[in-house]
């Protein structure tokens, strides 16, 4: 039986305390104290015992049951695994053997409207128009060859469409070339592992799309962050800390950033790709959301207005059609993109060439166009109703960004509260969302918040956030009561 006075848990450690958790929990395991098929209290019990957090909790029994140790129970609870001969059979101790895992926001039970993925919604999907061009392209007499390993490079006939629309566009110039990527995290990877694997500092947004950090500080780069505002990447702070230090790469995302929404306005763009060209450093634009323009009108990319050629153009199908195809581009270079292929080639071969021709097919049939002109009419409705829901919910102080596109919205939120605090008072209602420091290049943006919309319906987002309003303003006026609105510290 699990004994509380046996847990050790430090809260002065650097050590999250959820980590702490699993870990007693582990040791009175393997000592034998909590038997195997021994129920371990519910998540919310068991905060409540301990005066923690329940998404804390919840954490430490995840990493329980990736290890093993747990079996979770839909309706029963968690239970210590067993063994077929009744004990716990000795493994290798993985955690002593492989590196710390980043801390992680544990999955929340319960959700009914999350705004957490920012992802299109599957019910929109054509799946009829994708079944049909699906069966023309295994029926074809291509699809021998298709079925048969590639080029790293991608998918010849897509490469040349995608090649052709982006020169038509004057996006793509003749000294550039085109690589077919597994969607952009891994041209971002790639990228990453060309350009800043020997400690080089790249400046990047922040806050920030949340894997582009880790992916570049995994390659070995030292991160710059640079604010951003509603109006995307700040100018004269990316200025004036370039002429301090010279990077490397510069990663911009101009349109409908992630997770602000915000937009480059046009001298923003002509200034960041003069800076880039004055102080030589390699300009990554990722536009993975340019497509999904709502209202306003459509700007020239960074790679239009850099009329040397150098900067590099990341592109996706994954916000437009369907994002488990797993097909993004990158347009560079060509001594760029065949430093790519050559990386590629080693990670994985080549990407899946029918998921390019299947692509390929939707978009010459126009199904991808029309797809996508009723993408942009929902996704207006969407970020209508979050606008307006914002405006008239939200507790009096709190801000947030108001994009003409994409599928994300940045709120800050008054003192004293913080979205980490806020977060497990909004999911016991049902809701979930991710909290500013998840998305932290440096800073950790405690209070602020993302809202992705892209997936759900007006209804969802408009009672979504009717609640995200309504546990903040209870905060607010219980915030001099006995309630604990500090951080849980399994997720700081």
């Amino acid at each position: 039986m699990l004994n509380l006075a046996q847990l050790a848990l430090d809260p002065a450690s650097e050590l999250p305390i959820y980590r702490q958790l699993a870990d007693s929990i582990r040791g009175l395991i393997g000592r034998g104290l909590i038997q195997p098929g021994e129920r371990l209290p519910a998540t919310r019990e068991l905060a409540g015992q301990l005066g923690l957090n329940r998404t804390t909790v919840s954490a430490a029994y995840g990493l329980l049951e990736q290890s093993g140790l747990l079996q979770g129970h839909v309706g029963r609870g968690s239970f210590v695994a067993r063994s077929d001969a009744g004990r716990i059979t000795p493994t290798l101790d993985w955690d002593d053997i492989l590196p710390a895992l980043e801390a992680q926001i544990a999955p929340a039970r319960n959700i009914e409207i999350s705004f957490s993925n920012s992802r299109p919604s599957e019910h929109s999907f054509p799946l009829q128009e994708f079944r049909r061009l699906s069966r023309e392209v295994i029926d074809s007499s291509d699809a021998a060859g298709i079925l048969q390993l590639g080029s790293a490079y991608g998918y010849g006939p897509l490469r040349r469409y995608l090649l052709e629309q982006a020169a038509q566009a004057h996006i793509a110039r003749p000294s550039d070339d085109l690589i077919i990527t597994n969607g952009c995290q891994q041209a971002l990877d790639l990228l990453a592992r060309l350009f800043a694997a020997s400690g080089q500092s790249v400046f990047m947004e922040d806050p920030v799309y949340h894997s582009l950090p880790r992916v570049f500080q995994r390659a070995g780069a030292a991160i710059v962050p640079v604010p951003v505002d509603d109006q995307g990447l700040d100018v004269d702070a990316l200025e004036s800390l370039l002429s301090q230090q010279r990077p490397r790469v510069l990663v911009v995302t101009p349109n409908f950033q992630n997770p602000t929404g915000g937009t480059l306005p046009l001298e923003r763009r002509k200034r960041i790709v003069e800076l880039a060209q004055r102080f030589g450093s390699v300009l990554i634009e990722n536009d993975v959301y340019g497509e999904l323009r709502y209202e306003g009108r459509d700007l020239p990319s960074l790679k239009q207005l850099d009329e040397s050629g150098n900067t590099i153009l990341l592109r996706s199908y994954s916000k437009v059609s369907f994002p488990g195809l797993r097909v993004g581009w990158v347009i560079a270079p060509r001594p760029v993109v065949a430093h790519l292929a050559e990386a590629k080639q080693l990670c994985d071969l080549h990407s899946d060439q029918l998921s390019q021709a299947v692509l390929l097919r939707f978009a010459e049939s126009g199904e991808l166009a029309r797809h996508l002109q009723r993408t942009r009419r929902a996704g207006a409705e969407r970020l209508r109703a979050a606008l307006i829901t914002c405006e008239q919910h939200l507790p009096e102080g709190a801000t947030f960004t108001r994009p003409e596109g994409g599928m994300n919205l940045w709120i800050e939120l008054p003192a004293p509260l913080s979205a980490q605090s806020l977060l497990p008072r909004v999911e016991e209602r049902g809701i979930t969302f991710l909290p500013g420091s998840y998305f932290s290049a440096g800073r950790l943006h405690p209070r602020g918040l993302r809202l992705s919309f892209g997936s759900l319906h007006p209804h969802q987002i408009t009672a979504g956030i009717q609640v995200i309003g309504e546990v903040a303003r209870a905060g607010i006026e219980s915030e001099a009561s006995q309630v604990n609105w500090q951080p849980a510290a399994a997720l700081v």
